[in-house]
């Protein structure tokens, strides 16, 4: 109980802010600087620019690895599954990537993974990663994938962290989502294999005594199902898609916590924001849509991506606000890697 709370804890902690973020040079551990908080009053950029964005998540996540020293599904993981989506060949995708592997074959050999979560967390970014990437599946993902199935409950879940920092650190059915991802994105058909073949088959008993509780994570076995050859759960596709286009709002955006509606309560006694529209929900939807076969040319989505275009903000992050409480709104990391990710997907139109 106390490492949980240890956790929950250290995500909350603010990065300092030393100078403006800027465009130019690529960061690394010696030369990094801390981006500045991720606040809803800061101004949108004059004009979309992806090396920007790609610069924030850069600077975030070698910040994060550098202060912090571990992973965190909002910022260096997340970053391992958009920054390909731009360009593998640089410094800071190597140093994350290393960083991840380093967790699989020095610290869980020596004292161990964490939490359950982190093992599948990190297995299936690194499995997204190799798709992304080589192609191949990596022998350190091969690992992580073989520890994950270690941990699977008889009810084919995980335990999973539940600090009640929403969409990711919430409950059971996330991660098992997540895992199922990472079967379905890992090269060499490893859905194929005998690891792949039982632990899906215990995921679906999951799935079928544990429906989706809001379109977020209907989105999440949207994009799991996407990835395998056999669904994993049993999912009306169509009837999904119908779903979550019908949340678009007005200004051509989606918004986080409209994804939960009243699902997910806040700790600070606020009200969860269902009008306005946010990087996480506009980028998360438009990915998970591309990857479920809508085209890119859909006039919903061209509208959504038109949205993320004209309100980035100056410093090249897109905001986010907090599920939880109102401070650090660290879902704006992953609501930027998804902006990119999703941008990306549909730039071949």
């Amino acid at each position: 109980m106390r490492s949980l709370t240890v956790f929950c804890l250290a995500v909350v902690l603010t990065f300092v802010s030393t100078s403006p973020v800027s465009a130019e040079g690529a960061v690394t551990l010696e030369n990094v600087i801390a981006p500045s908080a991720n606040i809803k009053d800061e101004p949108l950029a004059k004009k979309f620019s992806l090396e920007k964005a790609v610069h924030f998540l850069d600077s975030a996540s070698i910040n994060w690895q550098k202060k912090r020293k571990c992973f965190t599904c909002h910022t260096n993981y997340a970053f391992l599954y958009a920054r390909p989506a731009v360009s593998s060949d640089t410094k800071s995708h190597a140093t994350v990537r290393a960083f991840a592997e380093q967790l699989v074959t020095e610290r869980w050999e020596k004292q161990g993974p964490r939490w359950d979560a982190e093992v599948v967390a990190t297995a299936a970014a690194l499995a997204f990663n190799d798709a992304a990437t080589t192609g191949k599946l990596n022998a350190v993902t091969k690992t992580a994938l073989d520890r994950m199935w270690t941990l699977q409950r008889k009810d084919g879940g995980f335990d999973w962290l539940k600090c009640n920092w929403p969409p990711m650190e919430s409950d059971d059915h996330y991660g098992v989502t997540l895992a199922a991802i990472a079967v379905g994105s890992a090269p060499a058909n490893y859905e194929q294999s005998k690891e792949g073949q039982v632990g899906l088959a215990k995921m679906s008993k999951y799935f079928k005594a544990n429906p989706a509780p809001t379109a977020h994570h209907e989105a999440m076995l949207l994009w799991a199902n996407s990835t395998l050859k056999s669904p994993v759960a049993k999912q009306d596709k169509q009837a999904a898609i119908k779903q979550l286009l019908g949340l678009q709002k007005a200004d051509g955006g989606w918004g986080l916590a409209t994804l939960g509606g009243d699902h997910w309560k806040r700790d600070d006694g606020k009200k969860q924001d269902l009008e306005i529209s946010d990087g996480y929900g506009t980028g998360f939807v438009i990915f998970t849509l591309r990857q479920a076969g809508v085209d890119a040319d859909n006039p919903q989505i061209q509208k959504g991506i038109a949205w993320l275009k004209s309100n980035q903000r100056e410093s090249g992050r897109w905001f986010t606000r907090s599920l939880k409480k109102d401070g650090k709104h660290f879902i704006s990391h992953a609501g930027t890697a998804f902006a990119i990710m999703a941008i990306q997907s549909c730039e071949d139109i």
